[in-house]
């Protein structure tokens, strides 16, 4: 991908018709060239209208990721390494491969994800200014065993980062953000290191803020977005203020656990004491009522055959 693709699409972000000789004069290319951007931008999913005497409009107008917005938008205290890429596979594909290299509360975004991967093996769907997609890059003293009930930490900030705009976010176990019972944003975390040593955590958040009808159409599940909820958010403010809360919680889960959480997660559980199926990798399922969950993040279900714990799985709905 040219990058010169996503200097015309900063552009077009305003909203506004640009003509192909103004967009080829402004780069100094020719309109050859400035069509076969506009031609890769499509590729990757950008909706563009191209009408005779006027140029090139965006569908809708979009304000892209913007490393040195961030980074000013971000209190001092929080000191990140902010990486923005125009287009990645995948933001913690792109942390994984470089997990050594990369340092310590690095946060990597991309303005389009081409692969993005969701748990089960799912992907994630993501065009320019469809989804906000994040990875941290966390390293821990401790070792991956101790690192329990940490999707379901980042989860509850996440859900407190929405919670600054109004959106009355509730939490699936154990990664998945909901409104009105339906998919707003996941987690997806990726761990490496010993179980007793030093670790690292690739913490991937994506969250959905205006999807069309066709990408709606290819989820296989019950999902909403923040243009349905009526919210505009600009970009770079969206990512700070929900770095901002995951931060926290993770300041949070060094010093004192999950238990320290896990209230709070409770609160916000969307399932809780209703009858739910926890589906297995092993293909099993269970039934039972959600009775939240332990200190470590463990599900509790109280099923027929007594109360059971779960450190795996995922709750559905379905066929309840």
């Amino acid at each position: 991908m040219s990058d010169l693709t996503f200097k015309i699409l900063r552009n077009l972000g305003d909203g506004k018709f640009h003509s192909g000789q103004a967009l080829a004069q402004q780069f100094n290319v020719s309109r050859a060239t400035v069509w076969s951007a506009i031609q890769q931008a499509e590729a990757l999913g950008v909706r563009i209208f191209a009408v005779r005497g006027r140029g090139y409009q965006l569908s809708q107008a979009a304000t892209l990721l913007d490393a040195t917005a961030i980074k000013r938008l971000l209190p001092s205290h929080f000191d990140m390494n902010i990486v923005v890429l125009d287009t990645l596979e995948s933001t913690n594909s792109y942390c994984m491969q470089r997990i050594r290299e990369l340092p310590h509360a690095t946060c990597v975004a991309a303005n389009v994800q081409t692969a993005g991967r969701g748990r089960r093996g799912r992907t994630w769907i993501s065009q320019l200014g469809s989804s906000l997609t994040f990875s941290i890059l966390w390293r821990f003293d401790c070792g991956a065993a101790a690192l329990s009930g940490l999707s379901l930490a980042v989860g509850l900030g996440v859900a407190r980062g929405l919670q600054q705009f109004g959106v009355d976010a509730q939490l699936k176990w154990p990664n998945d953000i909901l409104v009105e019972n339906k998919k707003l944003a996941g987690v997806l975390i990726e761990l490496q290191g010993d179980m007793d040593g030093p670790s690292t955590a690739v913490i991937g958040v994506g969250l959905n803020v205006s999807l069309s009808p066709q990408m709606l159409a290819k989820i296989d599940q019950p999902a909403i977005d923040l243009a349905q909820l009526g919210l505009e958010i600009e970009p770079n403010f969206l990512l700070c203020e929900i770095m901002q809360q995951i931060l926290n919680v993770l300041q949070d889960f060094i010093d004192y656990g999950f238990v320290s959480l896990r209230d709070d997660w409770i609160d916000l559980h969307a399932h809780q004491h209703q009858t739910v199926q926890v589906l297995q990798a092993n293909g099993n399922t269970q039934s039972g009522q959600c009775m939240g969950v332990t200190d470590d993040g463990t599900l509790l279900l109280q099923t027929l055959q007594g109360l059971q714990k779960f450190a795996s799985g995922e709750v559905s709905l379905r066929g309840v």
